[in-house]
């Protein structure tokens, strides 16, 4: 039998491309806002309500400059899933209502499902969703794109960083292709803020999606990044009392907002030191998994990849009996789960991986609060898991 060292705590997080712990400053910044100042920031006629809106207010200006835009454009939302929504369909029916005869909606293989999801649902709108390839590194390649706007294109959808193989696309180097053709550019950057300079001005977007919960802050909150200059025009999704600029009707939840502008100025202040640390912890895991796991294969670009993140192929064990394995490991297969089966990761079988590869693949997510001691147990008990499963051997965690 093989025996795998205790972990230092209960349990081993390391699925932080999947959520993030709320940084104790954050939850500090948020707790008077449930409690002491709990005005609607919409009643301004009233004190409490304008000590809402200028918390709410000076959210926005840390939202936005973290990821490089004004303050005014900057919506708030109830996370990244539906600011992409909002930007996607938004886009696309305003552009339909105003006459526009562009159809074409272009995204690639490897986005977030809810991207995905959002352009397919276009086609009966009579648009034509459009999904382009990605390489095996698991980025998109220009001259694809290229071809493919040879057909006026309204819309193009790209992420920035890849929340399962946190590769990171060149948008700087996609957006000029893009603006040549006379097309809006959205990026999702739920899993890049925070972890990369960003730059949505530079990067000339018209539209970016950012969530709350992926930085350190609360569940619940995210924000559409929607330029003015030159002006961007979305229909809403749903109506209401006209809230944030009539995008996003609904009272705003002060205190979330308060946590998110918090994480915000955090991720601001603190990602350089952040990526140094998070990306020492990753080579000294993954280099004790190389020496350990002969085989063991990295999924998309290794150059090209924010500090945090590892996505494995095991030569042997499925990513399943690993994670039976190690139930102190908190790791994720990157699968979409239905009721009926796990399928392998739709992003990494884009990138040319089989069924099998996917399935023996894990995705290893190191954030601001991981210690090298729980790095050590990682590389330690997956290691012992490994060998355990690909000798049938039964495998035990120390008591």
């Amino acid at each position: 039998m093989t025996e795998i060292p205790p972990p230092p705590n209960q349990p081993v997080y390391l699925d932080n491309q999947a959520t993030t712990r709320c940084d104790p400053r954050v939850l500090q910044a948020m707790l008077p806002f449930f409690s002491e100042h709990y005005g609607n920031p919409h009643s301004v006629e009233h004190a409490m309500g304008r000590t809402a809106e200028a918390a709410v207010e000076a959210a926005r200006g840390e939202v936005a400059a973290l990821v490089g835009a004004e303050l005014r454009e900057i919506i708030f939302t109830s996370g990244a899933t539906e600011a992409n929504n909002i930007a996607i369909k938004g886009a696309a029916r305003f552009a339909a209502a105003m006459g526009n005869p562009r159809r074409r909606v272009i995204t690639s293989a490897s986005e977030h499902k809810c991207v995905l999801e959002a352009v397919a649902d276009l086609a009966a709108e009579g648009f034509d969703p459009v999904v382009l390839p990605v390489r095996p590194d698991g980025l998109l390649d220009p001259e694809t794109l290229r071809q493919a706007l040879l057909t006026p294109t309204l819309l193009v959808s790209i992420m920035a960083v890849n929340n399962e193989t946190g590769v990171i696309q060149d948008i700087a180097a996609l957006a000029p292709i893009i603006k040549h053709a006379g097309a809006l550019l959205h990026s999702d950057l739920a899993q890049a803020a925070g972890k990369i300079r960003l730059d949505v001005a530079g990067w000339e977007l018209d539209l970016a999606s950012i969530s709350g919960h992926k930085i350190y802050g609360p569940k619940g909150v995210g924000a559409l990044y929607l330029r003015r200059r030159p002006r961007v025009r979305l229909a809403p999704l749903f109506s209401g009392g006209g809230q944030e600029r009539g995008l996003r009707s609904g009272t705003l939840p002060t205190p979330l907002i308060v946590g998110f502008g918090e994480a915000a100025r955090l991720a601001g202040t603190e990602m350089t030191p952040d990526a140094d640390r998070i990306g020492r912890l990753r080579a000294d895991l993954l280099d004790r998994l190389r020496r350990d796991v002969p085989g063991l294969r990295v999924n998309g670009s290794v150059g090209a990849r924010i500090a945090g993140n590892l996505n494995l192929t095991f030569p042997t064990a499925t990513a399943l009996d690993l994670m039976a394995a190690l139930p102190d490991l908190c790791v994720s297969t990157g699968s979409a789960c239905s009721s009926a089966a796990v399928e392998p990761s739709y992003v990494l079988r884009a990138m040319g991986l089989s069924d099998q590869q996917a399935q023996r693949s894990l995705r290893i997510g190191i954030g601001r609060f991981t210690s090298a001691a729980e790095i050590d147990y990682a590389a330690a008990a997956l290691s012992a898991a490994h060998a355990a499963c690909a000798a049938g051997h039964p495998v035990a965690t120390q008591s």
